[in-house]
């Protein structure tokens, strides 16, 4: 089977879509949710961080399991294991069960996504490479958009276990796609790293003093950011008073602004150097963070607020995230899918546990988001000046 760079993006996009629909598919049946497992809103939103902590330990786990088997097989089972749990979140009846099969969820979604990058450099190498991953990266921007308007809908239409539902059909559709689609990319003359090699690459990684620095940048953005998110339910439609069909257009504002800021950084680094486009989101991030906290305790926190400083916030993800990875991968080039991996673990598990400060103290009002996400801001700045310096400026 010939796989082109067209075939490749698509099967890619649908595959690391997987992720965003679900955890942002259910956001607008949170309040729902809720009460169905006789649970705060604030304790039900816990589920988002279970998820994001299990993503994180999936793609450490799987990738070095992809290098050894392969991409298909690690893929299939994930998939399975993903479309098993999410046809059990759909009869859940207590807190415990919820937070317990998101978890498994979660893996499986990890091992499922952590393959797309890997299938892509199987594939193709270079400018070829980076054109694939452009053209993914576009359609993976879809997504944040559309599931929490497809949560919506199907919330209206027949209440929030039908987006579980919905989230098995996803798995199973991919499953019948990738199985039939999908031929095996890695190389079977490749060669494997052992468990303690692959113990090694890591702490390489998280020894190198300006990689560590980048890794700290995105995970303080993406806690931040997840901070965000997790409380965003509560935020937007108690404490705001929107209705579930409203709230996901007031989340996708910040998505839409994050692609707007990615081809922003496209057009910056024509006459600046990555660090400094890394440095100037990090810097904006946490001015719209301070005034969040400024606007909270002065009583201006009003809806109109909230959602300019929050967009302001998120869409430095756009200048963050590609920066941060083009700057590590210049000192791992050699191991990029650990890198990768590494960088993609630290980021959901900071998101994990910001979500567990905004949600697991029950706080009534926007303190809880706001404190979380000024001291995630602090912490990337704070690490990246002193672990990285400015001596990658041109």
């Amino acid at each position: 089977m010939t796989l082109t760079p067209g075939r490749v993006s698509l099967l890619v996009a649908i595959n690391t879509a997987l992720a965003p629909f679900a955890i942002d598919a259910y956001l607008p049946a949170m309040g729902a949710l809720a009460a169905s497992v006789g649970a705060s809103i604030h304790h039900t939103e816990l589920s988002i961080s279970v998820f994001l902590a299990g993503f994180a330990i999936g793609q450490l786990l799987f990738g070095p399991v992809s290098d050894r088997i392969g991409r298909k097989p690690v893929l299939l089972a994930g998939l399975v294991v993903f479309l098993l749990a999410s046809l059990m979140l759909a009869t859940v009846g207590t807190l415990t069960e919820l937070l317990a099969w998101r978890f498994v969820q979660a893996l499986g979604g990890g091992a499922c996504v952590v393959n797309s990058a890997a299938i892509v450099r199987d594939c193709f190498s270079g400018r070829q490479a980076a054109s694939v991953i452009s053209t993914m990266a576009m359609i993976m921007m879809l997504a944040p958009l559309v599931a929490p308007l497809v949560g919506s809908a199907l919330l209206y239409l027949s209440g929030w276990r039908i987006i579980f539902i919905f989230l098995a059909a996803y798995a199973a559709f991919l499953l019948w796609l990738m199985s039939t689609q999908l031929p095996e990319t890695r190389d079977p003359n490749q060669p494997t790293a052992s468990l303690a090699q692959v113990l090694r690459n890591y702490s390489s990684v998280m020894r190198h003093r300006e990689g560590l620095g980048y890794i700290c940048a995105v995970a303080a953005s993406f806690g931040g950011l997840f901070a965000f998110v997790t409380a965003s339910p509560f935020v937007y439609m108690e404490y705001f008073g929107l209705s579930p069909a409203s709230y996901p257009f007031v989340l996708g504002v910040n998505v839409i602004f994050i692609a707007l800021s990615n081809r922003i950084n496209i057009h910056l680094l024509r006459f600046r150097a990555p660090l400094q486009n890394l440095y100037l989101g990090l810097a904006v991030q946490l001015v719209a963070s301070v005034l969040l906290v400024i606007a909270v305790s002065t009583g201006l926190a009003s809806l109109p607020v909230v959602v300019v400083l929050v967009m302001l916030y998120s869409s430095m993800i756009g200048l963050i995230s590609p920066n941060a990875m083009a700057l590590l991968l210049d000192h791992f080039g050699h191991m990029s899918a650990t890198a990768t991996a590494l960088m993609g673990a630290a980021k959901f598990g900071a998101a994990a546990l910001a979500g567990v400060m905004v949600g697991a103290f029950e706080i009534e009002n926007l303190w809880p988001m706001a404190l979380t996400m000024v001291v995630a801001s602090l912490f990337g700045n704070i690490m990246l000046s002193r672990l990285a310096g400015r001596t990658a400026y041109a």
